[in-house]
């Protein structure tokens, strides 16, 4: 009894979310253009490495200049 209460409030949930929803505009909706390749090749790959890349290197500033010995 309970799966299918859990199934049905599913499926309208889903029915009510649907896409056919989205193709009517809401007021104050104004979309911007959109992206060309090298812009979005460079926002969502190129930025991130190169966030990774410098965050690595400032982690790794107070290491670089300590040479250890060995006995």
């Amino acid at each position: 009894m309970r799966a299918g209460a859990v199934t049905a409030t599913v499926t309208l949930m889903m029915l009510l979310s649907s896409p056919a929803m989205a193709l009517t505009r809401d007021d104050g909706d104004d979309p911007g253009s959109g992206l060309s390749v090298a812009e979005t090749l460079g926002l969502f790959v190129l930025l991130p490495i190169a966030a990774f890349v410098i965050i690595g290197g400032l982690a790794a500033l107070p290491l670089g200049g300590k040479d250890e010995k060995k006995k």
